[in-house]
């Protein structure tokens, strides 16, 4: 396991999540994922810390209300949040860690437009 470090565009929010230099990452094509390009590296709770940031926070929740949609409300930049399909966890944005860590990175996809028939796929990546 690594230590990756991250954060948003102005540098407010900084994170560190421990995961696989070699990474396994999803590509969502939700209303939300698809626009913003995120894509999800879904670790435990205990597997990432906010470093520092936490006043400059906001949060969305649509749909549902069960996901934690939370970005910087300085630069617009979400890089972390806590998904429905794992709400005892979170989703890094990998395009959200700094370089220099990850030695690999393999993207699967994700059928977020059909997100009931799929989901259970995303919660074996915390188990």
């Amino acid at each position: 396991m690594t230590i990756h470090k991250g954060g948003c565009h102005c540098g407010r929010i900084r994170f560190e999540v421990e995961a696989p230099g070699d990474l396994e990452v999803n590509e969502c094509n939700c209303s939300i994922c698809r626009l913003t390009g995120f894509l999800h590296l879904i670790v435990r709770k205990d597997n990432f810390r906010l470093v520092s940031g936490q006043d400059d926070l906001s949060t969305y929740q649509f749909n549902t209300g069960v996901a934690k949609h939370f970005f910087c409300g300085v630069c617009g930049v979400k890089s972390f949040y806590i998904p429905r399909s794992n709400p005892d966890g979170y989703s890094v944005n990998a395009r959200c860690l700094d370089p220099g860590t990850v030695t690999s990175m393999t993207i699967d996809t994700f059928d977020g437009r059909n997100w009931e028939a799929h989901a259970h796929t995303l919660r074996h990546l915390t188990e």
